[in-house]
This record gives C-alpha cells, sequence and structure tokens, in this order.
C-alpha cells in the first residue's frame, strides 16, 4: 500500500468514479431493455433523447468533452449521476452570473447547498412562506435548510417540503425510472362479454372508485395510468393516459370511454372480433398525494369540474363559440356590466372576472345596489302616470313632474306603491352622433314585482326586473 504514490491514489479514485458511473447508466439501460415492449416505453425514453439532444448540441458547438460530460450528466440526474446541480440552482447561478460584472460563475460539483447558503428566501418563488420564514429569522436558504425535514413538513405541509428541497439543492421532483408496486393495480372481469360502451363504462367507475381508494389509503395520487382491455378472442388493447395534475375517478372513466370507443368504431382492421371479458388500470407514475384544503368562503368544488367537463363536451359537439359564459365589465346600466364571453380555458379560467373587484373604482351614476335579477335584451313599452292620469316626465334638472302613481305595461295597469329616484345619465354630450340622454326610476307596483324603468326620447320602458 505504501508503494503508491499520491498520484496513483488521484488515479484510482478517478477510475473508481468512472466506473460506477457506468455501472449506474448499464442499471438504468438494463431497466429501458426490459421495458421496451412496455406501452409506457415512449414516457421513459423522452428523459434519454434529451439528454443526448443535449449532448449535441454542446458538441456542435465545440465544446471540450468534460462539459459535454457535465451536461450530459446533469440532464440524467439520479439515475447516472447523484451529486448534481438541481435546476433551481441551475437557474439562480444563471441569474446571479448574468446579474454579475464577469457574466460567468462556477459552481463545483456537490456545491449547491453552499451557493444556495446565502441567497434570501425570497428566491424560491413563494411570497406567502417567504414572509413567515424572514418573520422566524429565517433570512437565508442555508437557514431554511438547516432545519429538519420533519418539522417543516409538519409546520408547513407539501409547498413547504418542496421548498426546502430546493433551498438545500435539490429538485422538487428527481428523474427517477421507477415502477410503482404491483399490487396496486386493479382489474374487472366482464362475464358475459360486453360490447356496449355505456356497459363498460358503468363497470369502469366501480374500477376506478377501488382504484383511488387503493391509492388514498397508501397517501399516493396518480398521474399516469395504463388503460388495458382484452376481448374473448384473446385481443388486447393497452393505452398510455397521462395528466398535467392527477387523474381522478371521472377522469380515468373518460379515458376508458375514449380508448374503447376508438377501439370499437375504428378501422376493421384493428376492430375487436369480440366482447370484452376484462378491464383493468395499471399505475405508471405515482405521486404523493398532497390532499385538498377546501375554502370557507367557496372556491372550486367536485361540482365544478363535472360542469366544465360537461360543457368541454359541448363545445367538442357544437363547435367554438357554442358556450359563453357571464364575464364582469363594469358600467352604469345592469346591461352593460355583464356581458357573454366564449368558453375558452374552463370554467374558472384564470383571467375572467365574474364579479366587481372589491377594489374597482366606482362608476359614475351607477344604480345602487342590488342588481335587476332579469334584464330585458328588448326592453318593455310602459306608461307611468300621475294622480290626474297624465305622463310623469322629467326636467332637463332631472326633477319629475310629478308623483309616480299608476303603471301600466302590456295594457295591464298596477297602482305605484312605492318609487326611488330618478338617475340622469347624460352621457358623450360633446358628441352629437353618440349623445345619450336618459332617466332610470325605480317602482314597484302593488302587483309585488319591482321594475326599473328608463324614460328615453320621452318614452318610458321596462328595462329590468327584480326578484
Amino acid at each position: 500500500m505504501d508503494d503508491y504514490s499520491r498520484e496513483d491514489w488521484a488515479d484510482m479514485n478517478r477510475q473508481r468514479v468512472v466506473y460506477q458511473g457506468e455501472q449506474r447508466a448499464k442499471q438504468a439501460l438494463e431497466m429501458l431493455t426490459a421495458s421496451r415492449d412496455a406501452p409506457t416505453f415512449g414516457y421513459l425514453i423522452n428523459n434519454y433523447e434529451h439528454c443526448l439532444q443535449t449532448a449535441t448540441m454542446l458538441h456542435q458547438d465545440g465544446h471540450d468533452e468534460d462539459t459535454i460530460v457535465t451536461g450530459l450528466f446533469h440532464d440524467l440526474g439520479f439515475i447516472v449521476c447523484p451529486e448534481n446541480h438541481g435546476r433551481f440552482a441551475a437557474d439562480l447561478a444563471a441569474r446571479v452570473a448574468g446579474a454579475g460584472i464577469a457574466g460567468s460563475l462556477v459552481v463545483p460539483v456537490g456545491g449547491s447547498p453552499a451557493f444556495l447558503a446565502p441567497q434570501p428566501v425570497g428566491v424560491l418563488g413563494r411570497p406567502d412562506l417567504a414572509d413567515v420564514l424572514v418573520r422566524l429569522g429565517l433570512t437565508t436558504l442555508g437557514a431554511f435548510a438547516a432545519l429538519s425535514a420533519t418539522d417543516v413538513v409538519g409546520r408547513f405541509g407539501a409547498e413547504g417540503q418542496a421548498a426546502h428541497r430546493l433551498a438545500a439543492g435539490f429538485d422538487g421532483t428527481p428523474l427517477q425510472v421507477r415502477r410503482p408496486p404491483s399490487d396496486l393495480a386493479v382489474a374487472v372481469d366482464l362475464d358475459p362479454p360486453v360490447d356496449r360502451i355505456d356497459r363498460v363504462a358503468f363497470a369502469a367507475r366501480a374500477l376506478a372508485e377501488q382504484f383511488h381508494d387503493d391509492l388514498r389509503g397508501r397517501g399516493l395520487a396518480c398521474t399516469r395510468v395504463v388503460v388495458e382491455a382484452e376481448t374473448e378472442h384473446g385481443e388486447r388493447l393497452a393505452r398510455c393516459w397521462r395528466d398535467e395534475g392527477v387523474l381522478g375517478t371521472s377522469a380515468l372513466v373518460d379515458r376508458v370511454r375514449w380508448q374503447l370507443e376508438g377501439w370499437l368504431h375504428g378501422p376493421p382492421a384493428v376492430r375487436p372480433t369480440a366482447g370484452l371479458v376484462r378491464l383493468a388500470l395499471l399505475p405508471d407514475e405515482v405521486v404523493p398525494a398532497t390532499g385538498h384544503q377546501a375554502g370557507f368562503w367557496g372556491g372550486a368544488t367536485a361540482a365544478d369540474e363535472r360542469a366544465a367537463r360537461a360543457l368541454a363536451r359541448v363545445v367538442v359537439l357544437l363547435g367554438e363559440g357554442s358556450v359563453r359564459l357571464p364575464e364582469w365589465r363594469g358600467g352604469r346600466d345592469p346591461v352593460d356590466q355583464l356581458v357573454l364571453v366564449p368558453l375558452t380555458g374552463g370554467v374558472g379560467e384564470v383571467g375572467r372576472v365574474d364579479a366587481p373587484p372589491s377594489d374597482a373604482p366606482p362608476w359614475p351614476g351607477v344604480l345602487p345596489p342590488p342588481s335587476p335579477a332579469a334584464v330585458h335584451a328588448d326592453p318593455v313599452p310602459a306608461e307611468l302616470l300621475d294622480d290626474r292620469s297624465r305622463p310623469v316626465r322629467v326636467d332637463g334638472r332631472g326633477v319629475l313632474s310629478a308623483a309616480p302613481v299608476a303603471l301600466r305595461v302590456d295594457g295591464r295597469g298596477a297602482h305605484v306603491a312605492a318609487w326611488a329616484g330618478p338617475w340622469p345619465v347624460d352621457e358623450r354630450w360633446w358628441d352629437p352622433r353618440r349623445h345619450r340622454r336618459r332617466v332610470r326610476l325605480q317602482v314597484v307596483a302593488d302587483d309585488g314585482v319591482a321594475r326599473l324603468l328608463v324614460l328615453e326620447a320621452g318614452c318610458w320602458r321596462v328595462a329590468a326586473t327584480y326578484d
């Protein structure tokens, strides 16, 4: 042992590191080779294709071998090299380097925690969490990363756990090719064979509920699932479905229906020759279930999700623009305050405002609340009379000629029990072509109906009705 020099020991250590890297790469490739016939093989190989593209671009740009290997190992992540920089650390290092004078920054392998330690917690991109950490005296990522992961999860939940991993130099979801436990798969035998989509969907719902119950019992949620169907003649169809979020029960049933509709009604060459005798759901990718905390004041519910899926199907059947949702625009009159816009991103799409914001400035001349329940697209002509059966008029100062006593709508008369107003509006008085002047008046008749009357061009009309 004493015969070896320091250079010999360094060379042997380098060879050991290379050998370990080769062994990890072989293990990963063996796993891919064993999975090449699986329906999810395409998803597994995407990560490796990206790595090879990175290495190819670095080679074409004239980088040396060390740079190419570093980029390749970084993209392969946990599979090939356990000590690599996470995306968060790499992105932050790029921003720090870009803001510096030299324009470059070198973070050694395994040096992400030391690089991140002095950074402020605000770089995590979670303002609420950062505010709490600062008030607790944890102003840097190093101080936050020094906390126990168990304590962080107990205090801040899943969001805090993800932020804690970033502060420690890890990615929130490291690249790992591994299979969920085989006992999470569920299947049902269909006897007698089924050749109708509605009957298969009924069986799929019960299967999906069992599938989610098993996952929930282990604290897991499924983001990618394989749906397998087999016919009486041994024909088999398997397809992998994935979702950006979590595949719920209804989402699974929809995907089973879509898959079987395409199979049963497909070209004759691939169409099954017998009814289905078996249906199975196999989880291909599972993540820890973060749960959902319902708000005290409403928010998205299961009913909203069902409505969104139903409206999406209507759009598919009837075309774009067939479904419209109300959007708040604001205005002086009820007819101007809400408009119908085409459904694009779902019932709860970001950017659509369905109620007046609390900090919105007031509209001059707007009617006082509450808003009417129904706004007439075509205002109904009406007569408003005083105690002498003369039409009620409004002068240039917005003053009524007399108190209203009787109201006649569609030839039927009613006594005025109460009234409020008037509220005059004189819009665009500087533009002769678009100038509009009108007066609004709220009237409650003895028939129990409250109406919004509008006087324009000398004629009264019912513009809206209150509950």
